[in-house]
């Protein structure tokens, strides 16, 4: 294990691992273009006869069936092989190379296949138009709005694999899964459901399966749809990964916030879409899916156990609350008090699960702010659910309404993940360590710690030592013994490559005391070793937890930075206008069915969100 780490770069894979990658995309894409050859030129029926049986069970046309099925599985082994990764990186550190990592291979597959759905999707439609919105492409060519919105995500999501390369050459390794890059993944991955949820409708017709108020149409439909809600809920939840494995880098208010968020979203859009019992059901199949990969990673592979949120409380309320709002009359109304009651009894719920399932559970310390979050993130993430919900149903608002409340929602998002990320470190804190040896080989040791001045904490979100990256994850929320007085309440390791820190959060304040730091020559950096009755300041995390990061000067950084920002708000763009153009003209061919006589007719403006 020593040799296998003096070897993990610090920077870019070696350029032999860089050209088999590219050969492998390579080769994938040659096939997938092929096979789109072949159909396009009636050279070969197999994509229809596949997407024709697949289709039977469904009652979809083919060319929804195979990229609805595809594109399904690649996404759950993307998530699988997304959080085997993180994982990985938590108990080992730096891999060798990224075909040294078994889950880089499901991450690469996986999105491939989502990317591959999209593309089936465009192509396979044969001297029909596949859809009421259908884009024409070239002539005798229509695609699917779903299939093109499935197309751009999974490029998107699939281009972060390469560029993550590209990244960690130019910045080094930022341990974290909030970098840029692992962002591109994430958002691509998650986002290509909405894809999926427009292709199904269109290769229905148009036609709805629902009032609002009622569920009607076959039960596999019903599990169908839950499951495509449930797949978006899975997927705006990996934003939280950190805290699911007990390390976050950022405070702990963005915590139930993007938990919050996630479930307004999915949740709200869920009820809205499938009727009673959408939401209920999109969490269960979260649930399923998610307490499965545990599991797989944890005790089949014998890595780090991802915890995550239970979503069962605010699955409820909005339930309840879909009894008694008029639904199909005001769904922006419905989606903002949603938010309210995931951000309030949710929240609560939430609070409650994280002290029995993380060692950093939610305390008093972020009580107020918290809370404030979750209602901001609920009540942003339930109005953009409904709008989603509204869209699928092809009744979204007047397009003046529409864009404001989707700007609106985008600003309340950007705002608290801001706040979230706003943080400052003392200049005037040091922590005094005890170094009690439990064993020499491998060393261990129990640990106390002095803070100067004792003072410095008021009601803090966690005082705990982390040690990782040496084969395990080891993480002790200390004991209070006195003013500034603190212990470990079990063994800390502290030899080879671990990599152990005293961490602090109170309010704002998030540092952390270097206690043991083994040396790296890919760096370069020198190791720090943990003394009986040595004093060391209180840094930023970041300095400790992403060591190998490079300091890029020039403005480099922020300009990469905006880069990835500006393509993820074009996809974010994109999504939107292929939402709405979706709704607008399915609409003025197929209005929905029931509406209140009084209810303003939005079916006949065709634009909305960007629909033209």
């Amino acid at each position: 294990m020593l040799l296998a780490a003096d070897t993990r770069p610090a920077g870019g894979a070696a350029i032999g691992e860089v050209i088999l990658a590219s050969a492998i995309g390579l080769g994938l894409t040659a096939v997938l273009l092929g096979l789109v050859f072949l159909h396009r030129t009636r050279r070969s029926q197999l994509l229809t006869r596949v997407g024709t049986r697949l289709g039977k069970a469904t009652g979809v046309p083919p060319w929804v069936a195979l990229p609805t099925v595809l594109t399904t599985l690649s996404l759950l082994v993307a998530l699988l092989g997304m959080l085997w990764d993180i994982s990985l990186h938590i108990g080992v550190g730096r891999d060798e190379g990224p075909l040294a990592n078994p889950a880089h291979y499901l991450i690469l597959f996986g999105l491939f296949g989502v990317f591959a759905g999209g593309i089936f999707a465009c192509a396979m439609p044969l001297d029909e138009k596949p859809g009421p919105a259908a884009i024409h492409f070239i002539r005798g060519w229509d695609v699917p709005v779903g299939g093109v919105l499935l197309t751009g995500a999974g490029f998107y999501a699939l281009l972060g694999f390469p560029l993550d390369d590209v990244w960690h050459r130019l910045f080094g390794q930022d341990v974290t899964l909030w970098g840029p890059t692992h962002l591109m993944l994430i958002t691509g991955a998650g986002l290509s459901i909405i894809g999926l949820l427009i292709l199904e409708q269109e290769g229905h017709g148009g036609l709805s399966t629902d009032d609002g108020d009622r569920k009607v149409g076959s039960i596999t439909r019903f599990v169908r749809q839950a499951s495509a809600m449930g797949g978006l809920l899975l997927g705006l939840s990996v934003f939280q990964g950190e805290y699911d494995f007990d390390v976050p880098q950022f405070r702990l208010v963005l915590e139930p916030f993007m938990i919050a968020a996630a479930a307004g979203m999915a949740l709200v859009a869920a009820r809205l879409f499938i009727g009673r019992g959408g939401a209920l059901a999109a969490t269960a199949f979260f649930l399923v899916i998610r307490g499965g990969i545990a599991l797989i990673v944890g005790p089949g592979f014998g890595e780090i156990v991802p915890m995550f949120p239970l979503y069962l409380g605010s699955a409820i309320v909005v339930e309840a609350l879909a009894l008694v709002l008029p639904l199909a009359r005001r769904p922006l109304v419905f989606g903002a008090v949603a938010g309210v009651a995931i951000g309030t009894v949710g929240h609560a719920t939430e609070w409650g699960w994280t002290h029995l399932t993380q060692t950093l559970s939610w305390g008093s310390d972020i009580l107020v702010e918290g809370t404030l979050m979750a209602i901001a993130g609920g009540v942003a993430g339930g109005l953009l659910g409904s709008l989603l919900a509204t869209g699928l149903r092809r009744r979204l608002p007047r397009p003046a309404v529409a864009r404001t409340v989707l700007l609106g929602a985008l600003v309340v998002l950007t705002a608290c993940v801001t706040n979230g990320l706003l943080a400052t470190v003392p200049d005037d804190v040091e922590a005094t360590l005890g170094i009690e040896d439990v064993q020499d080989d491998p060393r261990t040791a129990n640990i106390t710690v002095q803070l100067e001045p004792a003072d410095a904490l008021d009601d803090p979100s966690w005082v705990q030592i982390t040690s990782w990256q040496g084969q395990g994850l080891v993480v002790d929320a200390l004991e209070r013994t006195g003013e500034g007085q603190y212990r470990t309440t079990r063994p800390i390791p502290i030899h080879d490559d671990w990599k152990a820190l005293l961490r602090i959060h109170d309010g704002r304040m998030l540092s952390a005391v270097p206690i043991y730091l083994p040396a790296d020559e890919a760096i370069p950096a020198e190791a720090m070793t943990a003394d009986d009755g040595v004093t060391r300041a209180a840094i930023p995390e970041i300095e400790i937890l992403q060591r190998e990061l490079k300091s890029s000067g020039g403005g480099l950084w922020l300009l990469a930075n905006l880069v990835v920002l500006a393509c993820t708000l074009a996809l974010i763009a994109a999504i939107s206008w292929g939402v709405a153009r979706y709704s607008r003209r399915a609409a003025v061919r197929e209005p929905f069915p029931d509406a209140p006589a009084d209810e303003p007719d939005t079916t006949r403006a065709d634009s909305g969100l960007g629909a033209r």
